[in-house]
């Protein structure tokens, strides 16, 4: 699962099953989550039961599964039944089954096979737009307004990198500081550790993060959390340079056109306008393609040189190169190296203790420092072995536990287990299934950063009598 999929998938696992019950009613929705949230054991098995009529026997189902593949099979059962996908049917002496929910799976078989007037896959206008907006335009619409969200938000270098003609709202700075990427204290701008891992994400997982900070406070707005929703998982579904109406929107879904344009997701000539476009980073939504991901796709990424290469070179001496003339580059390069000098096409500075000290005191961790080095190196480094030089990647961890000691992880403690069988079992289970951090044996007691799977492995075991 991907990045962007991960972060959407949190929020919708935490909803109830009454809104899931409403979000299914799109068909829109239900094909969104079969395309984008599920791995593919899972799609196989939804397919597989579409269109049966009946309760499938766990026996049955188990039976199109090897039995050397128990830890995938597992996580796409846990995965159906949590995206509330999939349910379990009890009958008293009768065996387990397993059903798709209703209106999921009616809506799912909607949307594969067309038909209906549901209009959940939007209108297009009927009626030629009299300044027709190109797929490049959009595009260049997108690209200036997303950087100068990201420009924003690494402001706290002291360049001035957004675009003169992009006017950021108060709302998208309010979302930014609500969501914990920026700090803001007075007129200066700090971007902070949750900010910088935003920066290091690709395009589609950060819109994604966005959008899940504005579902969290869209009850503030006075807006209905579910047709927001839906009206993103339907934005995902419409077509790139095809002009959609706005006439079968509601009053919430016209609101959210204009704080979506804020971020480049949709684009109107004009409030009033009758008509709306999508731009890429709301078509790949619900995708796998990238958004605006390279030049053939519409825009260079932020983070990467113009030809999708890696643009920085680092010497042994913590001397930093970047062949890039990009201000959001360099301002993300600021945040954690002391720039020296700067030509037209290029950058030269150093990581020191101060600068290395001064990013971790925004919140920056050395692992994140680390990770941005290695993934935007030039290809001359990509011929080493390791990529980076081992005394700077070191260097960068001492400074940065100078002053930390310990590293917290949220997660789940499973403890009081009777025998060493009993601990064995679910302890094993949990390192199989990658959700085990921590575990004593003399103590038994392991800790887990998911309990879902092991609460269901728990409970499935025979009971033993006393």
């Amino acid at each position: 699962m991907s990045g962007s999929s991960l972060r959407s998938f949190d929020y919708l696992e935490g909803l109830p099953g009454t809104v899931f019950n409403r979000l299914y009613q799109q068909p829109s929705t239900a094909l969104a989550i079969f395309r984008r949230m599920l791995p593919h054991l899972a799609k196989s098995l939804v397919m597989a039961m579409l269109y049966i009529s009946y309760p499938l026997p766990v026996s049955d189902l188990e039976s199109w599964i090897r039995p050397d593949n128990r830890k995938e099979r597992d996580h796409a059962l846990s995965l159906l039944e949590r995206l509330h996908v999939l349910t379990t049917v009890t009958n008293p002496g009768q065996p387990r089954t397993y059903a798709l929910t209703n209106p999921f799976a009616s809506s799912l078989r909607q949307a594969l096979t067309g038909g209906g007037n549901h209009k959940s896959f939007g209108v297009p206008c009927n009626t030629p737009d009299k300044d027709l907006v190109s797929i490049p335009q959009l595009d260049e619409y997108a690209r200036k307004q997303w950087e100068g969200v990201l420009g924003y938000m690494v402001g706290s270098t002291g360049l001035s990198i957004v675009d003169e003609g992009v006017k950021l709202s108060h709302g998208v700075k309010t979302l930014l500081q609500a969501g914990g990427l920026v700090k803001v204290r007075g007129k200066k701008v700090d971007i902070t550790k949750e900010g910088f891992a935003f920066i290091l994400q690709e395009v589609n997982a950060q819109v994604w993060t966005v959008l899940v900070y504005y579902l969290d406070n869209a009850e503030q707005l006075r807006m209905d959390s579910v047709d927001v929703l839906s009206f993103l998982f339907m934005l995902g579904s419409l077509e790139l340079g095809q002009d959609y109406s706005k006439a079968t929107l509601t009053p919430t879904q016209l609101q959210m056109l204009e704080d979506l344009g804020d971020f480049g997701i949709v684009y109107q000539s004009s409030p009033t306008s009758t008509r709306f476009y999508p731009t890429r980073l709301a078509t790949t939504l619900t995708s796998d393609a990238g958004a605006l991901r390279s030049a053939s796709a519409g825009f260079d990424n932020a983070l990467r040189s113009a030809d999708g290469k890696g643009f920085i070179v680092i010497e042994t001496n913590y001397r930093i190169y970047a062949y890039t003339s990009s201000q959001l580059q360099i301002a993300i390069l600021q945040l954690f190296i002391k720039l020296k000098t700067r030509y037209p096409n290029m950058v030269a500075g150093k990581i020191t203790r101060e600068s290395i000290r001064r990013a971790v005191g925004m919140g920056i961790t050395s692992e994140q420092i680390i990770s941005f080095l290695s993934t935007h190196a030039h290809p001359q480094m990509r011929k080493n072995n390791p990529v980076l030089p081992p005394t700077v990647v070191d260097q960068i961890r001492l400074w940065q536990i100078e002053g930390e000691r310990m590293k917290a992880t949220v997660g789940f403690l499973f403890k009081d287990f009777v025998s060493a069988a009993e601990f064995e079992g679910p302890c094993k289970y949990a390192e199989e299934i990658g959700v085990l951090v921590w575990k004593n044996e003399a103590r038994r007691m392991f800790f887990v950063t998911r309990h879902e799977q092991i609460a269901a492995y728990l409970r499935s075991r025979p009971k033993k009598g006393g």
